[in-house]
């Protein structure tokens, strides 16, 4: 009897040990870290995709694209974003294949401080890319009034506040920059991180809402921050004239014609320096999410695979609504199709 019971106990904890080795694969922990720019949706993405996939859940870091990227190669995520995608060289050392796939887009806005909290400050492209070169360095700036006649300009100093972090949106709007004035391309080029001009008018900030709450606290300041960090702090921004010539305020409308501007490439890599079209918004960029192609967890790897569908799909929905330019269907054809690289 006591050898039976024994035996009775023994399979019990059999049977109890193989469901709890069972239900431990079934349970996945997602692990991403990088860009602020796109973190607002993104961790609503995250948060909602946890909820409603059993046994998964991601969690995301935002610190920065290049932090990300680090991480990325460092080995301690399981995937990472970055608003300047990869570069090649950091994709040659990753032995299991690198894939790039551009999950959202969105806009980066001038955001400014001024007393009164006039609305409607309209910036030629000299002018702005100018401020950032620290070559016009007064609000009341014959320039600037010249663009503004309905406006009352106070005669405050600008104070220019940019990202203290390597940051993919620095290298987004440095490369506009570079693209539209020949000076600030010769003195302070493109990057993740660039040597802004040493002047004391000149703040640095971690991060996208680094950025929105300093220029918030700050009379006078302008910063570059991403259209749904301006939207959700309820900023002011700026008009900016696009190659065109045209003043135009940033959102879905502007955002998706600046897309429409550009091929997508079996990259999936497509920049938008200064795009074409009279209502394009001119500083528009996609934003990547950066994966394994081998990952030594298959489980994982469709957690990933499933993540991104659901990015695709449910997630382009309330890409409007947050202050991001939902994808184009035809880019949103071949993320789907390269998602399966993921393994």
């Amino acid at each position: 009897m006591k050898g039976l019971m024994k035996t009775a106990v023994l399979a019990v904890a059999v049977s109890l040990g193989a469901t709890s080795v069972s239900f431990a694969e079934e349970n996945v922990r997602l692990t991403g870290s990088g860009a602020s720019f796109p973190a607002p949706i993104y961790l609503t993405w995250f948060k909602d995709f946890s909820k409603k996939s059993a046994g998964v859940t991601v969690d995301y870091q935002s610190k920065g694209s290049g932090a990300g990227v680090q991480d990325f190669l460092n080995k301690t995520v399981d995937f990472a974003a970055s608003d300047s995608a990869m570069k090649e060289e950091d994709m040659a050392k990753v032995a299991e294949g690198v894939q790039l796939l551009p999950m959202t887009a969105g806009e980066i806005v001038l955001a400014y401080n001024l007393p009164g909290s006039p609305k409607g400050l309209k910036l030629p492209r000299d002018v702005y890319s100018n401020i950032f070169l620290g070559k016009i360095t007064k609000w009341n700036d014959p320039q600037i009034a010249a663009a503004n006649t309905e406006l009352k300009l106070p005669d405050l100093p600008i104070t220019v506040v940019v990202r203290a972090d390597s940051s993919g949106t620095t290298a987004v709007f440095t490369k506009h920059l570079a693209a539209i004035n020949e000076a600030f391309n010769k003195e302070l080029g493109e990057g993740n991180t660039v040597n802004w001009p040493a002047s004391d008018k000149f703040i640095k900030s971690p991060k996208n809402d680094g950025v929105t709450a300093t220029v918030r606290q700050t009379p006078g300041a302008i910063g570059y921050i991403e259209y749904g960090f301006a939207k959700l702090a309820k900023v002011d921004f700026a008009e900016l004239q696009n190659k065109a010539g045209k003043y135009v305020v940033p959102n879905a409308e502007s955002g998706a014609e600046a897309l429409a501007a550009v091929k997508m490439p079996e990259s999936l890599v497509a920049w938008l320096p200064d795009p074409d079209g009279a209502k394009s918004y001119p500083i528009t960029s996609y934003t990547w999410m950066i994966f394994r192609k081998h990952n030594d967890n298959p489980a994982k790897a469709k957690a990933m695979r499933e993540m991104v569908e659901y990015g695709l799909t449910e997630g382009q929905k309330i890409a409007d609504s947050m202050g991001y330019i939902p994808l184009p269907k035809s880019v949103v054809d071949q993320v789907r199709a390269a998602s399966a690289n993921i393994q």
